[in-house]
């Protein structure tokens, strides 16, 4: 059993925190415990999940591009719109698809 009084905040505060708590009460401004932090609402998306939806979408995207520029003729190519649309084309989003950030803390 902990000795002394539960956090008013998520955490304990550290000894700063309390320091300016303190002065605060002293000097006679009213001091309100931080608002606990939110928890994330159930069903919503990891970052991992987050990451591979925005990966499909820019290799749907990249494949309409790659599209326009078949459409495109020949005397158009070297035209700016073009020239984007080659970039576009030549990027290289299956290396970038391949990226697994770890877990983290054990969970590899």
């Amino acid at each position: 059993m902990t000795i002394g009084r539960k956090p008013l905040g998520p955490a304990a505060m550290t000894g700063a925190e309390r320091q300016a708590r303190h002065r605060a009460r002293l000097a006679g401004i009213p001091v309100q415990p931080d608002p606990p932090a939110r928890p994330k609402p159930p069903g919503a998306p990891s970052r991992q999940a987050r990451w591979d939806a925005a990966i499909a979408i820019l290799i749907a995207v990249r494949g309409e591009y790659a599209a326009w520029l078949d459409a495109l003729p020949d005397a158009l190519r070297d035209t700016p719109t073009g020239q984007a649309l080659q970039a576009i084309a030549d990027l290289d989003l299956e290396e970038i698809a391949s990226v697994y950030l770890p877990k983290g803390y054990g969970r590899d």
